[in-house]
């Protein structure tokens, strides 16, 4: 069988990223990624900061967010972004969620907002992509949208699972 996903990226930020990253690590799918220089995140501003708990990351020369968010849409095959709401309006995302829209616009990559309900369809969206795939876990810091830490774990985890043959978890 053929992996749908074979990678996981994203930029360590607190919140969708991380539980991203966890969710992969879990699963045992590798992950990679851009940070801000010194590993710059709101939790962890010092350096190293995230990257003594990721070290796959990599620093982009830049401190600014934007620089991160840019390389890891660029270096991915597709961009997810999980939200409260699947159907988050563009007056609804966040300043950074926008940038994400745009730069996978700009770079000609597909992209998707996920909300907390069932994956079966982003699942089959990503079939329909191909496989081998990058995926981008992107979305909210943990500040913006509390809980968004387990919710991306949770919705990254089935949608591995989904990508293993296996059924999602029964919490939605």
């Amino acid at each position: 069988m053929t992996t749908l996903i074979t990678t996981i990226r994203s930029g360590g930020q607190t919140g969708v990223d991380r539980g991203a990253l966890d969710a992969a690590c879990a699963a045992g799918v590798p992950i990679e990624g851009w940070c801000p220089a010194g590993g710059w995140a709101e939790d962890l501003p010092e350096a190293p900061g995230l990257r003594t708990d990721y070290p796959e990351l990599r620093e982009t020369p830049s401190r600014e967010p934007a620089q991160r968010t840019e390389w890891n849409v660029r270096d991915s095959d597709v961009t997810l972004i999980i939200g409260p709401v699947a159907d988050m309006k563009s007056s609804d995302a966040s300043p950074g969620t926008a940038l994400r829209r745009e730069l996978a616009s700009s770079f000609s990559r597909p992209v998707r907002t996920v909300g907390q309900g069932d994956v079966a369809e982003p699942g089959e969206w990503l079939r329909r992509l191909g496989t081998g795939l990058t995926v981008n876990i992107t979305g909210p810091r943990e500040s913006e949208w509390p809980g968004a830490y387990e919710a991306s774990f949770r919705i990254v985890g089935d949608l591995l699972r989904l990508n293993a043959g296996s059924q999602p978890s029964a919490s939605a």
